[in-house]
């Protein structure tokens, strides 16, 4: 069978196990006596060891069963949760993530684990093992039977067959279980007659079974010779062959003639087994999923083709307004309505939570504040918020850098703490929620706060500021210090910390997402990084300009108004044009010089028209020639030869087919 054609689905799947076995074993450290915790991470990583062997990926099937061995235990209660249990269960989950994002590089998945292999095996082995085999045979589920079953095993105890329940357990580095079970299954039929396997027969040809598998078999043969059957079978580690136990009609277990006690499983409108079957959803039920698989590549050529028609339905709009014909207006109006529904279901179709990118800081924090010395607590809020799939797949390395920075940097040591009169465990929060069209993601600590004296002797030393400078600057600007390229104060190098890459990196990469970074301090009491990130990057609602004779995009998520000013009204400060806002005077950057734009002819002003933008707390004010008009535009890249020009974002086309520049509002504020 060919399975290249199953990768993606496999990838996807697998990741989705992951993450869930990384949150429960989560919650399983907080609440180590909850075994429903427990089964949900053993179906997980059941689920997972059974693709991977499908898929041939023999090591991360061996890792993952060696991992479910140990959970197998701590659900039969014969072996507790302790710290060591965790860390090697962390430490197999950052092992299969690894192996499987080699599987998604295209190769085959393989890692040497060895050594966590035989840590897992140490915490399986001695008492645990013989404890947990007690524990399977203990707790085997019994069988129930019907009248007509009852009726069968009663003729064959009559012809003086034995009834057997049968237990086979399964060695712990078997694979291919499935094709075990059934080969006892077959063995077992050779000498007798199958009344009920447990799990179903069904259940056992999928695999859906754990180490081991009950049986009831009507026999002529000794339990001896039913042992040797199936000790035949390669990887099958113990057989236990008993009389057969069953359940009467008051619930106690009997171990006798089955005829002589034995009732049938009243089918009556009280019965658990009813009941379980009227709560249960029916099959129909099951069955209405409405929730598909598309691959991202799909959706990215849906949102392309849609740009196109966003161009189109612009053209569109300019022609019915020259032909005046009120019925193509009509129908352009609809189609505008249309299309701009189409554009907001296909937009949501891009937005996925960012809690694809929050799970995996629990895990983070936790290994690095061992790793510290240092007792943190994380806490998430808002990780459904929603954001573009483009965003939420490059805002995972600068959340990353700045977890690490608060809790290297912010937060102190506990002994620190208790002086301080603070407890000992520090509190770090994540948190996520929408405003506007923008997305704020912020992560906030209770720790020491900034430093304004290190912070400033170090940018000083750095040469970012000059010492006659350094005292004028507001708390706010010295913070803004600790973004500047190379900045660090770390006093050691560590894997954490003083590297010589600084916060610079994350501001880089939030401003090539069209986003930005503020810093808010208060010394002693913590710090607080904001993240204001735009929704989508593909289509912008903006305000097209005139300069000159050309044209230009401005989005207007930087606007804050627009104005005409008389040329009384500019003034000067420092050589820089400059007006007065609403009482605040701010600086005034005209386009066509910073755009160096020809004019054919000299134009004769009147008034200035004014685009106020913000970034921040910092306004400018666009001088333009004229305002035409709001207008969705389609957000294309200038691809790599122009990847680098100042203060354009990209280009979007007109409906009269002209190119129109996008501007970039904050490198014009900077």
């Amino acid at each position: 069978m060919e399975l290249d054609q199953y990768i993606d689905v496999f990838l996807d799947e697998s990741r989705e196990h992951l993450q869930s076995v990384n949150d429960h074993i989560l919650e399983l450290e907080k609440h180590p006596e909850d075994l429903t915790i427990v089964n949900e991470i053993f179906r997980s990583a059941h689920t997972l060891k059974g693709m991977a062997a499908t898929m041939g990926f023999e090591d991360i099937a061996a890792l993952t069963h060696h991992m479910e061995n140990v959970l197998d235990q701590i659900r039969h209660e014969a072996l507790t949760v302790t710290t060591e249990v965790i860390d090697v269960t962390f430490s197999a989950i950052e092992a299969l993530e690894e192996m499987v994002a080699d599987v998604a590089e295209g190769k085959d998945g393989k890692k040497d684990v060895r050594e966590l292999v035989s840590r897992l095996e140490r915490i399986n082995s001695g008492e645990a093992i013989a404890a947990t085999t007690a524990e399977n045979q203990a707790e085997s589920e019994q069988f129930q039977l019907d009248e007509y079953q009852l009726t069968v095993i009663n003729q064959a105890v009559e012809q003086d067959f034995q009834a057997y329940q049968i237990r086979v357990l399964l060695t712990s580095d078997c694979i291919l279980k499935a094709a075990r079970a059934y080969m006892v299954l077959e063995a077992l039929e050779g000498l007798g007659e199958m009344i009920q396997t447990n799990p179903s027969v069904e259940a056992l040809e999928e695999g859906e079974f754990e180490q081991g598998f009950d049986l009831l078999l009507l026999t002529n043969e000794s339990k001896q010779e039913v042992e040797k059957a199936v000790h035949r079978i390669s990887e099958v580690e113990e057989v236990q062959v008993t009389d057969f136990i069953y359940v009467d009609q008051s619930g106690l277990t009997q171990e006798t003639d089955p005829t002589a006690n034995a009732q049938p499983i009243e089918k009556s409108d009280t019965s658990e087994a009813e009941h379980k079957e009227k709560n249960a959803p029916t099959a129909a039920t099951r069955n209405t999923s409405k929730t598909i698989r598309v691959n991202l590549d799909r959706i990215d050529h849906l949102m392309n083709l849609f740009e196109e028609v966003v161009i189109d339905r612009s053209r569109l709009e300019n022609l019915a307004q020259q032909s005046r014909d009120m019925k193509i207006l009509e129908t352009v109006e609809n189609m505008a309505r249309v299309t701009s529904d189409m554009q907001n279901l296909i937009l949501s179709m891009r937005m996925v939570p960012v809690e694809q990118v929050f799970n995996r800081f629990p895990r983070m924090v936790r290994g690095l504040a061992k790793d510290l010395d240092k007792k943190i607590e994380l806490t998430i809020e808002g990780a459904t918020t929603e954001l573009d799939r483009t965003v939420v797949d490059e805002i995972g390395d600068p959340l990353v850098h700045l977890i690490r920075n608060s809790m290297d940097h912010g937060i102190e040591a506990p002994s620190v703490r208790k002086t301080l009169g603070k407890p000992e465990i520090g509190n770090l929060s994540l948190r996520a929620y929408h405003s506007g069209n923008h997305v704020f993601i912020e992560i906030e600590d209770d720790g020491a706060g900034i430093n304004r004296e290190k912070v400033l002797a170090k940018a000083i030393e750095n040469g970012i500021v000059a010492q006659t400078d350094a005292e004028l600057l507001s708390d706010d600007e010295v913070n803004e210090l600790i973004l500047s390229s190379g900045f660090s104060t770390a006093d050691q190098v560590s894997d954490l910390s003083g590297r010589g890459v600084g916060l610079d990196v994350v501001k880089n990469k939030i401003e090539s997402l069209g986003g930005r970074i503020t810093i808010e301090s208060t010394k002693g009491k913590g710090s607080k990084f904001s993240i204001e990130l735009p929704l989508t990057l593909s289509i912008l609602s903006s305000l097209l300009v005139k300069v000159a004779d050309e044209i230009y995009a401005v989005p207007l998520t930087s606007i804050i108004e627009t104005a005409l000013l008389q040329e009384s009204d500019i003034l000067s400060a420092h050589g820089q044009k400059v007006m007065d806002f609403r009482g605040r005077v701010i600086p005034l950057v005209s386009l066509e010089e910073v755009f160096d734009i020809p004019r054919q002819e000299v134009m004769e002003r009147k008034d200035y028209a004014v685009v106020i933008v913000k970034k921040g707390d910092k306004l400018t004010g666009l001088i333009v020639d004229s305002f035409i008009g709001q207008q969705e535009v389609v957000l294309k890249s200038l691809g790599n030869y122009l990847r680098d020009v100042f203060a354009i974002s990209g280009a979007t086309i007109l409906g009269d087919g002209a190119v129109s520049l996008i501007i970039d509002p904050n490198a014009l504020i900077a």
